[in-house]
C-alpha cells in the first residue's frame, strides 16, 4: 500500500492516485487525539468529480457484462486482502477519526460481514422462471445493474460505511464513484488501492474527496443512475430531494435519537453496562448510539447510579493507548456537544456527570469530552429532541411500560431501540407496537448482520430500499422481465435426428 499521513490526500480515480481538474482547494484532516493537523485533502471541483464520473461510466458496460464467476473471485480476494490487513485499517481509523483501536477493528470487521455477503452475489441476483405461463410462453425475471453508483458516507465510519454500499454495488455489475467525509478521508482511499490490487478493473471503484461542489454534481449529474448516503436528517432529505428530482434512485439514511426502554424486571447490571457502551461507545457519534434511556419509576434511582458508577471509571485518551473512548472528530464539534451541555443545564434538567470536566490520557489539546449523563430530562429539551452526536446520555422517567412505548413512538426518528426485559410477553408487545427499523431485546445496538437489512423508519430514511443484505442487492440492480415463445421444431424445417453419413 502507498497511501501516507505526510502529503496531501488526493483522488483515486482508474486505479490511481488522481491530481483533478481546476482545482485548488485543500480541507485539513486533524488528529483528534492530539489536536494538529495531521495532513492535508483535496477537495474536487466540478471538473475533478466529472473525470471521476467518466472513468466510472466507461468502466461500466465491460464491468456488466464479466461474468459472475470472476466478480466473485475478484471480491473473494478483496477479502482476503482485508482480513490479513485490517490492522492498518484500523490504525488509519483511530488516527483520523479518533475512536479507540478496538472499536476500530469492531468497525472493519463489521464492513467485512457485507464484502462475505458479496461473495455470495451469484445467488442474491439470480432471477425467477416460469414455464408455459401460457401455450408455449416462458416468462424469465433478471436482475441487472442500475449503471454508475455514488456513495456519500459520514465521517463516524470511515470504513463500515462505504463497506455497506460499494462492495454490493460492484458485485451486482455496477461502477462506483464514492465521496467519503472530509474529515476522515484516508480509509476509502486504503480500500480502493486494496481493491485494485484484489484485480478490480480500473473505473470501476473511483473516489473523489469533497464537499457540497462534489455532493451537488453526483446528485445531478445524468450519468448517475443512484445514490447512496448516509449523514444527518436534514441532508438526507436534500439529498433525497435533488436527487430524486433528477431521475436518480436514492437511499438517504438520516438521524437518530435512539431510545432504551428499560423495565423494573430487567437485569439492570446488565441494562446499565449496555447502556454505558451504547452512549459511549465511539464518544457517541454513532447513528446507532443509545442517547436516551427510558426508565420506569421503580427502579429509575438505581438505574441511574449504576450507569454513573460505571461511567466514572471509564478511561478516556488517545485511541492507541488502551483507552476506554476517544476524542470527537474536529474542535467545532466537540464545542458544539458541550453547547448542549450548557442547554441542558439551562433547561432544569439534573446533570449526574458532567463531561467538561475530568483528565485525558494524550499529549496536546485534544478534541475531548467526557461521558456527560443527565437525569430527569423533559421531552421539550434539546438534548432530548436533537441529535447530538456525541457522549451525551439522557434519562428520561415514565411511569408505566404504555407511557415508554408512546414516548417512543412520539420521536420523529425510527431508527433503533432497545428493551430491556426478562419478560418475553413484555418484549413481544414492543416489538410488535415500537415504530422503529431496527429493535433490540437485551441487545442495545441492534445494527443487522450483513445478510439481513440496515434501516430505519420515518426521518431516519428516505427511500424504499435498506442497506445491504437482500435489499441492498435490489437496490442496485432493476429487475426485468422477458417473455419469450420459441417454435417447436416439429413446426417444420429443422431435422433434429442423429446425424447419419449419406
Amino acid at each position: 500500500m502507498t497511501t501516507t499521513m505526510t502529503e496531501t490526500l488526493q483522488h483515486w480515480v482508474n486505479n490511481a492516485a488522481f491530481s483533478g481538474e481546476g482545482q485548488s482547494r485543500t480541507g485539513k484532516v486533524y488528529n483528534p487525539a492530539t489536536g494538529e493537523v495531521a495532513r492535508e485533502v483535496a477537495l474536487a471541483s466540478k471538473a475533478t468529480t466529472e473525470a471521476a464520473i467518466a472513468a466510472a461510466a466507461t468502466a461500466f458496460p465491460k464491468w456488466r457484462d464479466t461474468s459472475l464467476a470472476r466478480r466473485t473471485a475478484i471480491m473473494f480476494r478483496f477479502r482476503e486482502l482485508l482480513a490479513e490487513r485490517k490492522g492498518e485499517l484500523a490504525a488509519i481509523i483511530t488516527a483520523e477519526h479518533g475512536k479507540v483501536l478496538d472499536d476500530a477493528l469492531g468497525e472493519v470487521a463489521r464492513g467485512m460481514e457485507v464484502v462475505e455477503l458479496a461473495c455470495n452475489a451469484p445467488y442474491l441476483l439470480k432471477g425467477e422462471y416460469s414455464e408455459n405461463a401460457s401455450t408455449g410462453v416462458d416468462v424469465q425475471s433478471l436482475r441487472q445493474p442500475v449503471g454508475v453508483s455514488a456513495i456519500i458516507s459520514p465521517f463516524n465510519f470511515p470504513a463500515m460505511v462505504p463497506l455497506w454500499f460499494f462492495p454490493v454495488a460492484i458485485a451486482a455489475g455496477n461502477a462506483v464513484v464514492l465521496k467519503p467525509s472530509e474529515k476522515d478521508p484516508t480509509a476509502a482511499n486504503w480500500l480502493a488501492e486494496l481493491f485494485a490490487e484484489a484485480g478490480l478493473p480500473e473505473g470501476v471503484l473511483n473516489v473523489v474527496h469533497g464537499d457540497k461542489e462534489a455532493v451537488d454534481t453526483l446528485l445531478t449529474d445524468e450519468r448517475i443512475a443512484s445514490v447512496s448516503f448516509v449523514g444527518s436528517t436534514p441532508i438526507a432529505q436534500y439529498v433525497y430531494s435533488t436527487g430524486t428530482a433528477h431521475g436518480k434512485r436514492v437511499q438517504a439514511f438520516g438521524g437518530a435519537k435512539n431510545h432504551m426502554l428499560v423495565l423494573p424486571d430487567a437485569d439492570l447490571d446488565l441494562a446499565a453496562d449496555m447502556a454505558v457502551n451504547a452512549g459511549y461507545g465511539a464518544a457517541g457519534e454513532r447513528c446507532m448510539a443509545i442517547s436516551v434511556v427510558v426508565a420506569l419509576e421503580p427502579i429509575a434511582d438505581e438505574l441511574v447510579a449504576k450507569i454513573a458508577e460505571r461511567s466514572k471509571k471509564l478511561r478516556v485518551g488517545d485511541g492507541t493507548r488502551g483507552c476506554d473512548m476517544g476524542p470527537l472528530i474536529t474542535g467545532e464539534h466537540r464545542d458544539k456537544v458541550a453547547g448542549y451541555i450548557d442547554a441542558g443545564v439551562a433547561a432544569g434538567a439534573e446533570l449526574v456527570l458532567d463531561g467538561r470536566e475530568g483528565s485525558t490520557d494524550a499529549d496536546g489539546e485534544g478534541f475531548f469530552l467526557h461521558p456527560t449523563l443527565f437525569d430527569k430530562v423533559g421531552t421539550d429539551m434539546s438534548i432530548y429532541t436533537d441529535e447530538i452526536f456525541g457522549p451525551v446520555l439522557s434519562v428520561v422517567r415514565v411511569e408505566s411500560f404504555n407511557e415508554g412505548i408512546e414516548l417512543i413512538n412520539a420521536s420523529k426518528y425510527g431508527n433503533g431501540t432497545a428493551i430491556f426485559t426478562n419478560d418475553g410477553g413484555a418484549a413481544r408487545r414492543f416489538e410488535n407496537q415500537i415504530q422503529v427499523g431496527m429493535v433490540g431485546v437485551n441487545v442495545p445496538i441492534p445494527v443487522p448482520v450483513g445478510y439481513h437489512s440496515f434501516g430505519g423508519w420515518k426521518a431516519s430514511l428516505f427511500g424504499d430500499q435498506h442497506a445491504y443484505g437482500p435489499e441492498g442487492f435490489k437496490f442496485f440492480t432493476r429487475n426485468k422481465v422477458v417473455t419469450k415463445r420459441w417454435l417447436d421444431p416439429s413446426h417444420g424445417g429443422i431435422n433434429l435426428g442423429f446425424p447419419q453419413n449419406d
